[in-house]
């Protein structure tokens, strides 16, 4: 659970600092604001496709899970 809410903070600095709205990175990856908002606070079962998109958007990357 740690590393979904620290993927959740990663993603919420990059929008900021990027000066996006959530509505606006939702659109950019092609989601809900709803999934972007659950994603930045760790809740709900997004799937990993969708995170990496959402990621992706604010330039980051997710890391390689072993």
């Amino acid at each position: 659970m740690a590393a979904i809410i620290s993927i959740g903070r990663a993603i919420r600095t990059a929008r900021r600092r990027h000066r996006l709205t959530q509505e606006q990175l939702a659109e950019l990856a092609g989601t809900s604001t709803r999934t972007v908002r659950e994603i930045e606070h760790g809740s709900g079962s997004t799937s990993i496709a969708t995170v990496a998109a959402v990621a992706d958007a604010v330039g980051l990357t997710l890391g390689v899970i072993s």
